[in-house]
């Protein structure tokens, strides 16, 4: 048990830090609200309001593009050092990127059947 101690300290400590610094900002931050400050806020763009909308969005789709990104990105990072190691780590290494690239394939399956990968 006295392995742990170290993590379970700075678990605490960390802990405290993180709700430590919800409550300091909340007590001591302004309270003075405007309109700028209560508007939707979207990547440095101005809402421009619209006749029938209160302001104009950033689809949903430019979202899912900037996330299939970085999953495909992730998937690379995690593939190199693999291929690096390939030979020292057996059947087990292979057998754990079968399941990896097998997992990555259906989802890349999932968002080509969705329309997600479509520019229109």
């Amino acid at each position: 048990m006295e392995l742990y101690l170290p993590v379970v300290v700075l678990s605490a400590i960390a802990g405290l830090f993180a709700v430590g610094s919800v409550l300091m900002s909340s007590v001591v931050g302004p309270k003075r609200y405007n309109r700028a400050r209560l508007d939707s806020y979207e990547c440095g763009i101005d809402p421009v309001a619209d006749p029938g909308r209160n302001a104009r969005t950033i689809p949903v789709r430019y979202y899912t593009v900037a996330m299939t990104f970085i999953i495909f990105d992730v998937e690379i990072m995690f593939l190199v050092p693999w291929a690096v190691h390939f030979d020292q780590l057996g059947s087990f290494g292979y057998l754990a990127v079968v399941l990896f690239i097998l997992n990555l394939s259906l989802a890349y399956a999932y968002e080509w059947r969705r329309g997600g990968l479509d520019w229109d």
